[in-house]
């Protein structure tokens, strides 16, 4: 029997598995001494804090996009907080300098604007840059897309004093391998190499999926020494989203109804919208265990959420059995970027979050109820 089907795991219930987690954090500390670097945990695509215990024992720090997730870098993980937005407010900026050890600006506007303040503050400051090297597959996830908002061009810095900067930010892979690693700190040598002798810091951000079955974690190891040997003077900070959590854990939910309308259709008790986002965004398919593809098995069905929204179904998967209310499903890794992007959207019951813990046993950690709902409106 699937170790997720047990009878103590509530439906629907994201499940954390605590052994599979240390895994991918052993594998990261050892990429940390072996290459010199320093990994940190980006809260946008994992910010389960009931585990901050158990990756605060591998990990350096975390990474945040903004006051809340820095706050709570500070008060659950510890160690060193960096922080980058597209832009700040003059408010965002008085608290985190009280909150973060790192902050990366998004242009040379907002640099000058805060840069008195966060200097004074002892803060590290450092600008994001674009290398113009796109690695990602989706385009909603290119930050080196044509056009975009994010870093600071190469050609936008030329004759520019940045005697004050300490580090630069960079972040364009999304799920990508060493190599697309490798490519990426070639385009910053072209494009940035004259100013990383005089930087402390360099971010190399997140997409790096070192855990994920088939990664060469060697070549990253090497690019990554490789590139120290030429800029000793630099701290190299990388800051993974998915590949802390990669297969770490399902989002469980049961079948609540069956109907038809020229193909058969199971009502889950989750909705893809509200709790599972980017199957509808990026799109993709995930993963269920035992299912098939369409036709592939005897008894084929297409998904549908529990809330209002007509697309919100995902297409169709094919079972050795039929499918009936009840049935469990097991949605195979939903733990990063799937738990930080959910909403209460039609008040929909949102999963609860749970740990299967190393000696086997299961915890819940957080069921939502009423209030937690009426709580974000008003």
């Amino acid at each position: 029997m699937n170790k997720y089907a047990r009878a103590d795991i509530p439906s629907p219930c994201y499940v954390c598995d605590e052994a599979q987690l240390e895994q991918n954090l052993l594998l990261m500390q050892r990429v940390q001494q072996e290459a010199g670097v320093e990994i940190i945990l980006a809260l946008k695509g994992f910010s389960m804090w009931s585990t901050f215990g158990m990756i605060k024992q591998y990990l350096k720090g975390a990474t945040s996009s903004g006051v809340w997730e820095a706050r709570l870098a500070r008060e659950e993980m510890g160690g060193d907080v960096h922080v980058f937005s597209p832009a700040y407010k003059p408010k965002d900026v008085d608290a985190l300098v009280g909150l973060v050890n790192h902050i990366s600006f998004n242009s040379l506007s907002q640099w000058n604007k805060f840069k008195s303040q966060v200097l004074a503050s002892g803060v590290s400051p450092g600008l994001r840059i674009n290398p113009e090297n796109q690695e990602a597959d989706t385009p909603l996830y290119d930050p080196c897309a044509p056009g975009s908002r994010l870093g600071i061009l190469a050609n936008d810095i030329e004759n520019v004093d940045l005697s004050d900067i300490e580090g630069f930010h960079c972040h364009n892979l999304c799920e990508c391998d060493s190599f697309a690693a490798m490519r990426t700190l070639e385009a910053i040598e072209a494009k940035f190499g004259q100013y990383l002798p005089q930087l402390k810091w360099l971010n190399l951000g997140g997409g790096h999926l070192m855990t994920k079955k088939g990664y060469d974690v060697e070549h990253l190891i090497l690019t990554l020494q490789n590139f120290k040997a030429k800029y000793p003077n630099l701290h190299i900070v990388l800051e993974p989203g998915s590949a802390v959590a990669w297969q770490c854990g399902p989002l469980v939910c049961e079948v609540v109804d069956i109907v038809e309308n020229e193909e058969k259709i199971a009502i889950l008790d989750i909705s893809a919208t509200a709790h599972m986002p980017d199957v509808l965004e990026m799109p993709y398919r995930p993963v269920i265990s035992d299912a098939g593809l369409p036709g592939e098995k005897a008894h084929t069905y297409k998904f549908g959420g529990n809330s209002c929204l007509a697309g919100d179904v995902i297409e169709q998967y094919s079972f050795d059995k039929p499918l009936e209310a009840g049935t469990r499903l097991i949605f195979e890794d939903m733990l990063h970027y799937t738990m930080v992007k959910t909403s209460f959207f039609n008040g929909v019951q949102h999963p609860a979050i749970g740990i299967l813990r190393k000696n086997g046993d299961f915890e819940i950690v957080r069921e939502f109820n009423y209030e937690d709902f009426k709580g974000r409106l008003s």
